[in-house]
């Protein structure tokens, strides 16, 4: 004898039987009412969904040519451990993570050649401008940090990148609801309805960027993004002329699990803003595969800039191509306490008048 399919209702979860009188699939416990076609469709979607297939090819980056990379030099910091490459000009320099002193550590070898690079557009001076602004009207900022603050070193810094290229396939299955509500002498009603939202189509990335460096937190590079691609251009090593630049210590292959979930929280926002014309909807089901899924190596430009105050140590980061600017500042503790006993008189003001108004 063959099983028998068990549906259960989207409303309370409870198991549906057929009602002979309206030829539907009910629930007896909440009286909802379902088509059995459009249950038997639902269930094959459901029984054919298929697991995220989100794999890549690699091939980002290439060989350097022989006497290419001749004139430059890897620093390494003891402190955090970070190698950096600049020219065979820079005889000293300091970490621009952690501020520390750098020691040479020897030629320049062992690491692929970048495909593309996004020049600074940015100078020092713009970096340093783009701190004081930061800085201006900051009410809970200390009021002599502005004075007091000592730029410890800024620094340019080529931070390696590696940009994923995919076509991502998607197909999503969301859980939707109506609400209907009315009234007469005697009762409220609510009627609510349920239903199965489906959603297919492709999605094409490119240049979806991954830091490639530990040093470098992935939340600080992102919050300074976007980076214009467009603005990129094939390597030389010219460019790296009077700049640092971060040598990579996260693979591509490493860099997958971040991109894929860059990739895949991409693409469900852009389906989600697809379901229109209900109350509340939630996902149920969905899978994405990845097409043509290629890593390229690139470098882009950032400023970083160090500053002490109060025995403390503030990192901030421009953009070097865009000139956006983000970091933390500290809090004046007595500030803050002013500004929320104001704020807390002005409620209980307003609350006070409203309570007069009233009659209260």
């Amino acid at each position: 004898m063959p099983d028998v399919m068990e549906y259960k209702c989207s409303a309370c979860g409870g198991k549906l039987e057929f009602d002979s009188n309206t030829q539907k699939m009910k629930c007896p416990f909440c009286d909802s009412e379902f088509d059995v076609d459009s249950l038997k469709e639902y269930d094959s979607v459901l029984e054919n969904a298929k697991e995220d297939d989100m794999a890549w090819e690699s091939e980002a980056g290439s060989e350097w040519s022989e006497g290419e990379a001749e004139g430059m030099r890897v620093y390494k910091c003891k402190s955090c451990g970070g190698e950096i490459i600049t020219d065979a000009t820079t005889s000293a320099t300091t970490c621009p993570y952690c501020d520390n002193p750098v020691v040479m550590s020897g030629n320049f070898s062992g690491v692929l050649k970048p495909d593309r690079i996004i020049p600074f557009k940015f100078d020092k001076n713009a970096a340093k401008n783009a701190l004081n602004k930061h800085i201006e009207g900051r009410k809970l900022l200390p009021k002599v940090f502005k004075d007091q603050n000592h730029i410890d070193e800024i620094k340019g810094v080529y931070v390696p990148v590696w940009l994923f290229d995919a076509e991502a396939d998607a197909q999503i299955i969301y859980k939707a609801e109506k609400i209907k509500r009315r009234s007469d002498n005697n009762f409220n009603y609510i009627e609510r309805s349920y239903y199965s939202v489906r959603r297919e189509g492709s999605v094409v990335f490119e240049n979806v960027p991954v830091d490639g460096s530990k040093k470098m937190a992935d939340e600080l590079m992102e919050s300074i993004e976007p980076f214009d691609a467009n603005g990129a251009v094939d390597f030389q090593t010219a460019y790296l002329s009077g700049y640092l630049a971060d040598k990579y210590d996260v693979t591509a292959e490493e860099s997958v699990e971040r991109a894929n979930q860059r990739i895949k929280n991409t693409t469900e926002q852009l389906f989600a803003s697809t379901v229109q014309g209900y109350d509340t909807f939630n996902k149920e089901n969905g899978n994405i595969s990845l097409k043509g899924g290629k890593a390229k190596y690139a470098l882009y430009p950032v400023w970083l800039l160090n500053t002490t105050w109060n025995g403390n140590k503030y990192t901030f980061a421009m953009n070097g191509q865009t000139g956006k600017f983000v970091g933390d500042l500290p809090v004046d503790s007595g500030a803050a306490m002013k500004w929320f006993i104001g704020v807390s008189a002005a409620a209980t003001g307003v609350c006070f008048i409203l309570m007069r108004i009233l009659g209260l």
